[in-house]
């Protein structure tokens, strides 16, 4: 069964970013370029994700695509130069987090219209905290596992959070609603999951 899982930095968009990275080994690109791009890809797509217009969401899931590859590509390109550094990972974490959250709120003002309302806006916000919150809580419990793990796994080559990459079709879908609703359901509950998991290996 542990056959299934999948190792970390091995999934299937790490080695598609490995391979599009390599040439810009003797590049003056550094990882953190890429990170910048990343956090401006993201914070462009949640930006176009406000304006709650099938067209707008088209650019904004083209730019979330990006912006997760770059989340990708940047940590690669840090490895495969060994350019890892403590500001570096620094500056990506929290370029996650800040991406990630924002983009439930996007997608909570963008539905402010609909049939939600205001009340979309009130979801995306918990939604966008609780993902914060989980992330904060899942990095913890990263550093105390001390052996590299992720804090949840993949499965067949994919990553846990390589679900973010279908948040661009939902965009294109109009999907968005439902990934709202379940998100503030979900998120606080997983974020409650990570904050018990952490809590449990302190005491042990």
């Amino acid at each position: 069964m542990k056959s299934l899982y999948t190792p970390p930095h091995t999934s299937w968009t790490h080695r598609l970013a490995r391979l599009c990275v390599r040439p810009l080994l003797d590049s003056p690109v550094t990882p953190n370029h890429l990170t910048a791009a990343r956090l401006v890809s993201g914070v462009a797509a949640s930006a176009a994700f406000m304006v709650g217009d099938p067209s707008w969401n088209l650019w904004g899931g083209i730019l979330w695509l990006v912006s997760c590859f770059l989340d990708r590509a940047d940590g690669e390109l840090a490895r495969l130069a060994d350019a890892c550094s403590p500001n570096g990972h620094l500056f990506d974490y929290y370029s996650d987090i800040g991406v990630n959250s924002l983009f439930f709120f996007a997608i909570g003002v963008g539905l402010r219209d609909g049939a939600l309302g205001v009340w979309a806006i009130a979801l995306g916000a918990l939604g966008g905290a609780s993902v914060g919150l989980a992330s904060v809580f899942s990095e913890k419990l990263e550093e105390k596992n001390a052996t590299g793990d992720k804090a949840y796994a993949g499965i067949l080559g994919f990553d846990f959070d390589d679900i973010l990459y279908l948040f661009g079709p939902a965009a294109w879908a109009n999907l968005f609603s439902f990934l709202l609703i379940g998100a503030s359901v979900g998120a606080p509950f997983f974020a409650i999951i990570t904050w018990l998991r952490l809590r449990r290996q302190a005491v042990g």
